[in-house]
């Protein structure tokens, strides 16, 4: 594993539409500190915004999940650009490696296997769907838990 050394990632997933800029954002730093913001103006919904540090095992779990992705070895200057139906970014600092993405939003793998870079675009999707699931996780079980009477 990479350690104590540098480490950011940021996800963002929104578009600006009917009601308003809609998006799904976090970010982990090497600190353990995790934000997640979720903004859905249908019906109302306000902006749902949450904080929490993690422990180091869960931030190496974090980086195996993307070294393991091997989405570090690509590019995406063949990839479909940010559109009407909205855009995807990430942004990765893993020791002395840095990227950042940008996409449009993807939802389906024939999209991923009709885009011109299937193979690097895939490690993008998959990567995404590991993220999203490993927060979404992190956020049940640190902010939904019943107390027991």
């Amino acid at each position: 594993m990479s350690g104590k050394s540098e480490f950011y990632v940021r996800y963002y997933s929104g578009h600006r539409g009917r009601y308003g800029h809609e998006f799904l954002e976090f970010e982990f730093r090497s600190d353990g500190l995790c934000r997640y913001a979720n903004n859905s103006n249908y019906r109302k919904d306000n902006l749902i915004k949450k904080e929490m540090y993690v422990s180091a095992a869960v931030i190496d779990e974090l980086k195996r999940i993307i070294e393991d992705s091997e989405v570090m070895k690509e590019d995406d200057s063949q990839w479909p650009t940010k559109n009407v139906v909205g855009s995807q970014e990430i942004e990765v600092r893993l020791g002395n490696e840095h990227i950042s993405f940008e996409t449009s939003k993807l939802s389906s793998l024939v999209e991923v296997q009709e885009s011109k870079d299937p193979e690097g675009l895939r490690a993008f999707y998959y990567l995404v769907q590991d993220l999203k699931a490993f927060v979404f996780s992190l956020i049940s079980l640190h902010f939904k838990i019943k107390p027991i009477n």
